[in-house]
């Protein structure tokens, strides 16, 4: 009867511990749950909070200025725009400057109204293909960033004006599509790696300011006379041998500079350009020393009439100088080759 008794207590001991066991555990369960639950609500809380909070600090940096609704963010820490900017779809301008940007994000398509995207000086490696969907865009400005190329759809930005890439080092060639950009006038790709001058960039039809210094040009295109309306040309700092003879033809081309090439000659033909109001031909390996005769001071009025960049030493007057010296030096040789004969 004692084994009996002693038995039964601890099956009864037992039982009650098991239950008590599952009665925690279920407790426990429970709890972690109900924090788990809570835990998601509270950080779904915070989200939105922080959600506010950002657009909050955006709408803090709209301004107007002239009748323009511009978003304008300087030297702060916006590596990313929150989609919640969409509900300021009316903006007409960025202007996002050194914020560290990496990405023009997709959502760029629903500012219908922009016409100026400025980012420039930040960190910014691709331009979405969403780009394209800005019909009224007219200034785009991404220099000082890091693109390595630019989508076939820009092209689609019809009323595009003004395009500036200088310093993304990497980049070094356009889509073709680029030329159906109709009304493009400036165009900056300044500091970048191209060898060679696109042919959609030739293609261009109304383009008139083109910067292509800091590059690794080589060599001009022979039909670079079709620049019609191209009145400024800079190519200071690239690796020129030689100019084509077309050039003479750029009968809009007022401003030329050919500085730090590896030039050692000039066209003849470039004498004929009489709208050439500005040239430099500083820094480059030119055959001929040629150094521009004294001139004597002028009075104070002729002075003022005088054009400033005429008497730079390499510009225009050195260049008509060059050419005649070397149109001198080619009859006197010929000359002794005749008398030899």
């Amino acid at each position: 009867m004692v084994g009996v008794v002693a038995c039964s207590s601890v099956s009864a001991i037992k039982a009650l511990w098991e239950t008590r066991i599952q009665t925690v555990q279920r407790e426990e369960e429970e709890k972690k749950k109900r924090t788990t639950k809570g835990g998601a609500t509270g950080r779904l809380s915070v989200g939105l909070w922080e959600d506010r909070a950002v657009l909050a600090r955006l709408k803090q940096k709209l301004q107007t200025e002239d009748g323009r609704l511009i978003l304008r963010i300087e030297q702060e820490e916006w590596k990313s725009l929150p989609g919640g900017l969409v509900q300021f779809s009316q903006v007409q301008e960025w202007q996002i400057h050194r914020t560290g940007l990496q990405k023009i994000p997709h959502f760029i398509s629903n500012f219908q109204n922009l016409l100026v995207l400025d980012l420039s000086r930040n960190s910014v490696t691709e331009v979405p293909k969403q780009i394209g969907k800005l019909t009224r865009l007219r200034e785009l400005l991404l220099s000082y960033n890091r693109v390595q190329s630019v989508p076939e759809e820009l092209s689609g930005c019809e009323n595009l004006e003004r395009l500036e890439l200088a310093m993304n080092r990497d980049l070094n060639q356009l889509p073709d599509q680029l030329r159906n950009l109709t009304k493009l006038q400036h165009l900056d790709l300044s500091m970048n790696a191209f060898t060679f001058m696109p042919d959609c960039v030739v293609g261009l039809p109304v383009l008139e300011w083109l910067d292509m210094g800091g590059n690794c040009l080589r060599c001009l295109p022979r039909d670079i006379h079709r620049m019609e309306k191209l009145h400024t040309l800079w190519l200071q700092r690239n690796e020129l041998e030689e100019l084509p003879e077309n050039i003479s033809r750029m009968a809009s081309l007022d401003t030329l500079v050919l500085s730090g090439n590896r030039l050692t000659d000039i066209p003849p033909l470039m004498e004929d350009m009489s709208n050439l109001r500005f040239v430099n031909f500083r820094d480059n390996p030119l055959t001929l020393d040629v150094t521009l005769p004294f001139k004597e001071p002028k009075t104070e009025d002729e002075e003022a009439e005088e054009d400033e960049d005429e008497r730079e030493m390499f510009g225009r007057e050195f260049m008509h100088l060059y050419i005649q010296e070397a149109r001198k030096r080619a009859y006197a040789v010929l000359n002794m080759h005749c008398v030899n004969r």
